[in-house]
Formats: C-alpha cells, structure tokens, sequence
C-alpha cells in the first residue's frame, strides 16, 4: 500500500490536471478549448475562401485532436451555432428546437470574414508539436478579442467547473474602449434566444441571472404565445416542462401548439374559465419559462485555473490585445524596414552598375566580394550593414529585372514605405489611441451584425406557493379518525394547494401544523381544522381548568412552528382545556364554585374580551380563586 498510494497519488493529479488545462476549462487568451483551437486553426490552414465539408474538417482536425471525431463534430456544431467565427451551409441544427446537426458530410464550413481578421496571424504564433509529433498546433490563437466572454462556455474538470455566460459583442468592444480610457465598466449577459433578463445578481460573474421567456398575452386573455425562450432551454424541454406541470395540476392549459420554424411560436390555449393573468404566474413558478443560471468564471490564465470576474477577464484581455497590436505592429514596421533597405540596396546595385563588377570575377567567394567593395561607397544611405543574405538576394537578380529597370518607380515604392514606416512609429508612439481606433473599426464594420437580443428587466419573485392552484380537497372522518386528501369524511372539509399548511387542534390541549396530508390518523378527538394563514398567523382563545379546578383564560397569536411538532396549549398538559375559540372571544364567563363548608361566596363573573396574546408558556388570566363547579359562557354586551 505504501508504494501504490504515492504512485495512485502522482496518476491522478497528472490525469486531474490534463482535464483541467487540455480539456474542459477554456485559455484565457483565445477563449478557446483545446479542440476548438484546433478546429479554427485547421479551417484557417485550409482556407481559400470556399466552404469546406465539414467531414474533412474533421479529419483534418484529428491530425490535432486525439480524442476521436465525435467530440470534434459536435464542438464544430456548436461553435457554429454561435455564428461569431464559422460560417455554416445546410444544417447545422437549431438551437430553439435542440434539433441536432445533419451529418458531417452533408454540411459545409468556412471561417467568417471576423474571424479571419482578429484569430489569426502565423508569424506572432506560438507553436507546439501535436500529440503524435507529426504536426505543430498553436499554443494558443493570437486573438484580438475578448472571445471567452463573447462565445460563453461550460466545463466540467476533475474538482471544478466553468460555467460563462455569452456577452454582446459590441458591448465588449466598447467596454474594452472605456478600460483603455480609464473608466469603468459594467457588463450583462446578452443570451443568443434572447428572451428578458433580472441581473440584479449577476454580481460582475460571480452571481446568477434569471431569465424568462418573452410571452405575448391575447387580448382575451385566453391565449399565451412564446415568441422567445430562456437561455439553456429548448422548444422541446420548455414544451414538455409545461405538459409536467399540467399534468400534477400546477397549471391548466386545454392545447400546446408548437409553430416554431425560423423563429420560436408556442401557443398555449386556456380552458373555460382560466385567463391568462393567472397562468402567466404558474408558467414562471412551475416550468422552464423562467430560468436561474448561476456564473462561475473559471479560466486558465498562467497555465493554472483561476475564478475571476467579468472585469477582470476584460482588463487582462484589453492588456494582451494591447501588447498583440504593438508586436504585429513591430513585424510589421520589421518588415517594412527590411524592405526599404533591400530596395536601396537594389537601387543602388543597378544605378551605379555595381553589378559590371561581377563579370570579371572567376569564383562566387571573388563575386560576393566584388558586391560588397563595390557597395562600400555608398554604406551612407544603407539603413543597415550590408550582410551576406543581402549579397545573395542582390545576386540573384534576374537580368532581365535590371534592364528594365524603373529607377523612378523604385523611388516611388521607397518613398511609399518611408511614409508607412512613419505611421507605423506613430501608432506605436500612441498604443492606445491606436488601440481604441481598432475597437472602433471593428464595431464599425461588424457591429450591426449582433445587436443585443435579451432585454435587461427586473422581475418579482414568483413563488410556488404564491401561485399554486387550490386542488387539494381534505375532509376529517369522525368515525374512523382519519383526516386527509385520501379520506372521504364529512366534517372540516378544505381545499387548499399543495403549499398551504393545516393547523389542527386537538381535545388534549395541543396543536400542530402540518402540510396538507394523503391521510393521518388523528386519536384524540378534533376540536379544529383550518388552513393555517402563513403570514398572518393564527389567534387562539381558549379557557381552561388547573389541577386544582380553577379557571384560567389564554390567548396566544400561532406564527412561527416547526412541522409537526405539538404544541401544549396548556403549560405541561397540568389541566384540562374546556373551550376553544379561532380568534377573540367576546364572551364573558359566569362561574359557579364547588361547595364547601363555610364558603360564603359560590358565584363569580369574568370576561375574556380584554385579554390579551401571550406567549405559549404563560398561564393566562386567571378567571377564579376557587375550584369550579360549573361554567356559563354569556356574549359580552
């Protein structure tokens, strides 16, 4: 055991955290998993403009992906569904419906215009070698965009989850533009079924939102028609939630027509007698028209997971897509500078006939020198030492490029690329004017394309129990004891929802509070049944006799309990109760004392009107200093 515990113990955490990091948990920096990394980095090797089966997509991407096709079909799917990157032809299924995809080699694919522009950039990529080593793949995507809070994600790993949910994209491009000018920032989920949302929790990620379906009431009120449906629901789970609650009573709906196509159209038909002010209410309390999703942003940055929150995940993604316009910036101005200096060169080979010198020379050690002493006089006007790649790019020249050589075209070209490399050390000099200025393009060109579709509200809480319906019939049989739905007896006959509660009063001096029973027997002998008032409680007056027969008045006010447990109407059960009243008594009370020798005073009056609720323990008002023989109870005047 001592040697397989150390070995179970490294097994795991190596397997806990491939799960972790290569699996389930998105990057930070591209937002993607792994398999959707590989997925995008594939369409973008292949891509030439046209639509790709999305069967060879596959098999290209197992090349990468070691985990069998199936997971790469479906991650392809729902990547597309979300439509930001991957342009989709035939079916890919519906997100309404829960309708799945048509076969891999029936449908086709290509990379969006969006995608091509912000994911991508083979030079700034960092690279490592497949699972097999035959391929490299990108560490991660050089993304521009904030993608993890625009696609939205879950995950489940070894000990952790994610769950994020998807954000408006122009929303996040202009939240991005007021990081970079120092303000701050306040972002909502925006859900692709659009719907209405309560984010008065949603605590910037690490809260919940409750989302509801967009209903449209007729004018009757006999007709509910569901234009939108909440996010993590379909047509089909919504349809058959509502069918549920229908069916154990929580709603009365008499059809449920399904008329979804391009867009989402249930109708829902109300029986006689039923309006819809007051199955709106059942519809969020009972089924999927309302929704509560929790937020966990869990994402790998530095290689480990981290939980952060939606500002967080924004200023660490506008810090990189800082510091990715500043490095393509670079390359480029690199690259620039690299091309002015071999079109001097150039110039500079041909004008001068430095390329005469060359023909005497009899060997390529003797010809590359020729080159460099015979660009030596004009070293000023290099922007750089002349090294031997230089020679070789010179010498490579074909002849028939330097007889037809356009000396005043070269110096346009140069003078082209000096202007470039000026505005290029400009952008630099300004990141993040330069920055904003490419958020803004980008909102420009593609900002019409995602308007937000979920409407931001507040809602009330609906409770169940606020809006059960009344079906419950309880009756109470004397000659058997029994009291419940299951009993057919004729006495304390209710009917009450499912969520109220029963208060029952007993011959013993006790009570209790139970939920509506299928069927209790009851032993002592019933004094009162009642559905009990949650809110307002219930009033209790009752009179009673002490164990030396004296006669005491009580009245308590019964809010809180716990369920099912008795309650002593009177302290310790040391008497006996001898009247009950639901709440207060307008009695006053004649009392005649036992006999006894020399007792000169045998009757005494009382009243109950002026007593007052006291808690469960007290004794009450006291009514008679001596035993009782008999009680008259007369309405107060």
């Amino acid at each position: 055991m001592s040697y397989l515990e150390p070995l179970m113990r490294r097994n795991f955490l190596e397997y806990a955290s491939y799960v972790i990091v290569d699996r389930a948990i998105p990057d930070i920096r591209d937002g993607c998993k792994p398999v959707q990394r590989r997925i995008l980095n594939t369409l973008f090797e292949v891509d030439d403009g046209r639509f790709h089966k999305v069967a060879n997509i596959i098999g290209e991407t197992m090349k990468l992906h070691p985990h069998g096709d199936a997971s790469i079909g479906d991650a392809l799917v729902v990547l597309a569904n979300k439509e930001y990157f991957i342009e989709r032809q035939g079916n890919f299924g519906n997100i309404f419906t829960g309708h799945s995809a048509a076969a891999p080699r029936y449908i086709e694919c290509r990379l969006t215009p969006l995608a091509r522009e912000t994911l991508f950039n083979k030079k700034l990529t960092q690279w490592q070698a497949s699972y097999d080593g035959r391929k490299d793949e990108p560490v991660f995507l050089p993304s521009k965009l904030p993608v993890v809070l625009m696609l939205g994600t879950e995950g489940i790993a070894v000990g952790m989850s994610t769950r994020i949910l998807p954000h408006n994209f122009g929303e996040l491009l202009r939240a991005q533009i007021s990081l970079l000018r120092g303000e701050e920032i306040f972002l909502l989920p925006d859900f692709p079924q659009g719907g209405r949302m309560d984010a008065a929790e949603y605590e910037d990620g690490k809260g919940k939102v409750r989302v509801r379906a967009s209903l449209e009431v007729a004018k009757d009120q006999k007709t509910i028609t569901i234009r939108e449906i909440p996010y993590s629901t379909t047509t089909e789970s919504l349809i058959a939630s509502i069918e549920g609650a229908a069916q154990k009573g929580k709603l009365k709906v008499s059809s449920i027509e399904d008329r979804t196509a391009e867009h989402v159209e249930i109708v829902l038909s109300l029986p006689r007698g039923i309006y819809a002010d007051e199955v709106v209410p059942q519809l969020w309390a009972y089924t999927q028209c309302e929704q509560s999703i929790s937020s966990n942003i869990v994402v790998i940055r530095d290689d480990r997971p981290a939980e952060l929150t939606v500002t967080e995940v924004l200023t660490d993604l506008t810090k990189r897509l800082k510091a990715q316009i500043k490095a393509e910036l670079e390359l480029e101005l690199s690259e620039l500078e690299d091309r002015q200096h071999y079109l001097t060169l150039e110039q500079i080979f041909i004008e001068n006939r430095v390329y005469k010198r060359i023909e005497t020379a009899k060997t390529s050690e003797a010809v590359r020198q020729e080159v460099y002493d015979g660009m030596e006089p004009y070293s000023e006007f290099f922007l750089r030492a002349m090294d031997d790649d230089d020679v070789e790019r010179l010498l490579k020249i074909p002849i028939r490029r330097i007889s037809l050589y356009d000396i005043e075209k070269s110096r346009r070209e140069i003078d082209d690329i000096v202007r470039a490399i000026k505005d290029v050390k400009r952008k630099l000099r300004n990141l993040t004017a330069t920055a904003i200025a490419y958020l803004d393009s980008l909102l420009e060109t593609y900002e019409d394309q995602w308007p937000r579709r979920t409407l931001v509200e507040s809602f009330d809480v609906v409770t169940k129990a606020a809006v059960a319906r009344s079906n419950v019939k309880l009756s109470y049989d004397p000659d058997s004891g029994f009291f419940g739905s299951e009993v057919r007896g004729s006495e304390y006959e209710l009917t009450v929802s499912e969520y109220d509660k029963i208060l029952i009063v007993t011959a013993d001096g006790v009570y209790r509070v139970i939920a509506p029973p299928d069927k209790l027997l009851l032993t002592e002998k019933v004094l009162e049944i009642l559905a009990f008032d949650q809110e307002q409680g219930q009033i209790l007056t009752y009179t009673y006799l002490d164990p030396d027969r004296c006669l005491w008045g009580k009245q308590i006010h019964v809010t809180g309990f716990i369920h099912d447990k008795e309650y002593d109407l009177i302290k310790g059960r040391e008497g006996k109760l001898k009247r009950l009243w639901l709440g207060e008594a307008l009695f006053d009370v004649e009392i005649k004392f036992a006999p006894k020798k020399r007792q000169r005073k045998t009757e005494d009056t009382g009243t109950l009107t002026d007593l007052e609720p006291c808690g469960i323990a007290a004794r009450g008002k006291r009514l008679s200093s001596k035993p009782v023989q008999k009680i008259k109870y007369v309405k107060a005047s």
